[in-house]
């Protein structure tokens, strides 16, 4: 009998952290949603909440690798992007206290892209600390896309477009 009461405590310990594990990447599921959904409607305030203070946005140019304060200041000026979400995988550090995240999204201008990123827990909730936007190429491509971008690459080298 006392095997099994061992047993079964085991069993429901392990059970509850898995339901916490799953709740809490329901929760971070729910910002990165309402991050681009802010994103989709210019909602400036809603969407710079969801991130850190010491974020970092990469997107999809090499050159851009941006602070938060830097990526407000040009965000604010645009009327937003819609990125439509196809595809979330999320995972959990074995603390709790941050996530790491891959995403397939599309966009009507650019077709499909990849984000990937970073969030950790705050006091406040998830802030995305670390969010990055590519433009996944098929393999099949890449070799004459590669090749486009490094003769752009030597052109703005040489100061031409």
């Amino acid at each position: 009998m006392k095997p099994f009461l061992i047993a079964a405590f085991f069993f429901f310990a392990l059970s509850g952290i898995v339901e916490a594990r799953d709740t809490e990447k329901e929760n971070i599921g729910k910002v990165l949603t309402g991050f681009h959904d802010a994103a989709s409607k210019a909602d400036w305030g809603t969407y710079f909440n969801f991130l850190s203070a010491d974020a970092i946005f990469l997107g999809t140019d090499a050159s851009e690798r941006w602070t938060k304060p830097v990526f407000k200041e040009y965000a604010t000026k645009t009327d937003g992007w819609t990125y439509r979400l196809t595809e979330r995988h999320i995972n959990l550090t074995p603390d709790g206290n941050s996530a790491w995240f891959d995403e397939l999204l599309v966009n009507e201008k650019y077709g499909t892209s990849r984000g990937t990123g970073i969030l950790i827990r705050t006091d406040a909730g998830w802030k995305i600390s670390q969010y990055n936007l590519v433009f996944p190429i098929p393999n099949d491509l890449a070799a004459g896309i590669t090749q486009q971008i490094q003769t752009f690459e030597a052109r703005q080298k040489l100061g031409q477009k």
